[in-house]
């Protein structure tokens, strides 16, 4: 079972889902205001994006087993390991985590389908969490 909450793991989920289906920006100075635009360009993905600062700053601030945890969860979903393998996952990526686990993390394509398999290999499932929103 994972050493770090459900409720993070799917917050980071979420948000990354969020955060995958930004699009490249039409315009890179658009110069509206977004309710005159029905709030589009929140879907374009600009350097400055919101929903990646918080999901980085989320990141950032889990402690050190937590990073690892998450990476090996990470690992998990992505079949790298087995479920059975999660202590090895653990282990492996403690040596791997550091101040640019969060980058790692955001960088990885797919982050949120990774996860969210890693937890359905546990019979966990953040279901009620999105049903909330957190």
């Amino acid at each position: 079972m994972p050493n770090i909450s459900t409720e993070k793991v799917c917050f980071i989920i979420i948000k990354a889902r969020e955060f995958d289906v930004k699009v490249d920006p039409v315009d890179s100075d658009p110069g509206s205001n977004a309710s005159d635009d029905n709030m589009s360009v929140i879907l374009e993905d600009f350097a400055d994006d919101a929903t990646y600062q918080e999901l980085k700053s989320f990141i950032e601030a889990l402690n050190q087993d937590e990073h690892a945890e998450l990476v090996a969860l990470m690992w998990v979903g992505r079949g790298e390991f087995e479920a059975t393998e999660l202590d090895k996952a653990r282990s492996q990526a403690m040596g791997h985590s550091d101040a640019h686990t969060a980058e790692y993390l955001l960088g990885t394509p797919l982050l949120s389908d990774y996860l969210e398999e890693a937890l359905n290999k546990f019979d966990l499932s953040c279901e009620e969490f999105e049903l909330g929103r957190l």
